[in-house]
């Protein structure tokens, strides 16, 4: 399988992450601005205004299951087993989580942002049951 083919979705994941991080930046500095101090957000506290809170917590999300998706992607690179089901599956993960962050940053609804987190975390298990079972069978 082509290299880009496979990277792609991994590419739309780490933007999705740095754009999430540069709205974040710019929602804190406006919050400084409207009188936010930086002792009251120092240790964590939630201080911020609520779409600073959003897109934060947002943002975290991106370096939580994610983070399995990277690896899994590495992984499956090094061991030649990115095959077109692999791509399939990495791009209704990503789009579970392209959407995940949708809802998160707008309406913030915990039903449907929960059911697309389930959809992402489902796909990725599965994309790694199938890597698992591959190596330890010794399938190509």
């Amino acid at each position: 399988m082509d290299m880009r083919t496979v990277l792609l979705p991994l590419f739309v994941e780490v933007v999705l992450t740095f754009v999430l991080l540069s709205w974040l930046a710019i929602l804190r500095q406006r919050d400084f601005k409207r009188g936010v101090r930086r002792e009251q957000v120092a240790l964590r506290e939630p201080n911020w205004s609520v779409p600073a809170l959003q897109v934060g917590n947002c943002f975290a999300n991106q370096l939580e299951l994610p983070v399995l998706f990277y690896v899994l992607t590495i992984l499956s690179i090094m061991t030649h087993h990115a095959d077109f089901l692999f791509v399939v599956l990495a791009w209704v993960f990503v789009l579970s989580r392209l959407a995940h962050a949708y809802v998160h940053t707008t309406s913030n609804a915990v039903s449907p942002r929960g059911g697309l987190f389930g959809i992402g975390m489902l796909v990725l298990l599965i994309m790694w049951l199938v890597f698992i079972v591959r190596i330890l069978i010794g399938s190509p």
